[in-house]
């Protein structure tokens, strides 16, 4: 989206939203939307906040692109070589309340803590449950 800046005089204007020199809107926004993204909303809550918040129409099609940018970094995160030994390891859970067809229901976030022999807290995994269970931990390889 190309932005046509006004010009001031003194200098004195200072933009909130789109800051001066930038002529783009994505630079910006795609950080806003990856944060939305990151804090659990939906596409389509994201589409209707930029569309109250910022008065932008921006499709479900591009946020999900914007997102998708996201999955190497990702995937990168969960390739990662990890220590060969861990002091200690915490195994615990964290429940949320999602939306799920149409639902809200409440889901465990299974997180894996390692800390190395030098100190060095290391999230070793997080995996997505029903509710929190000690079966949960002997089914994973």
């Amino acid at each position: 989206m190309d932005i046509n800046i006004p010009r001031d005089r003194n200098g004195e204007y200072e933009p909130k939203v789109i800051k001066k020199y930038q002529n783009t809107l994505t630079q910006n926004m795609e950080e806003k939307i990856i944060s939305m993204y990151a804090k659990g909303m939906t596409t389509g809550d994201i589409e209707s906040h930029l569309n109250e918040m910022y008065g932008l129409d921006v499709s479900d099609s591009t946020i999900s692109r914007i997102t998708d940018k996201i999955l190497p970094i990702v995937k990168e995160w969960k390739e990662r070589p990890l220590e060969e030994i861990y002091a200690v390891v915490y195994l615990d859970a964290i429940h949320f309340h999602v939306r799920s067809e149409g639902h809200i229901v409440k889901k465990a976030v299974y997180i894996a803590l390692g800390i190395d022999l030098d100190g060095k807290r290391d999230v070793l995994g997080m995996y997505v449950g029903e509710n929190e269970s000690a079966k949960f931990w002997l089914s994973r390889e």
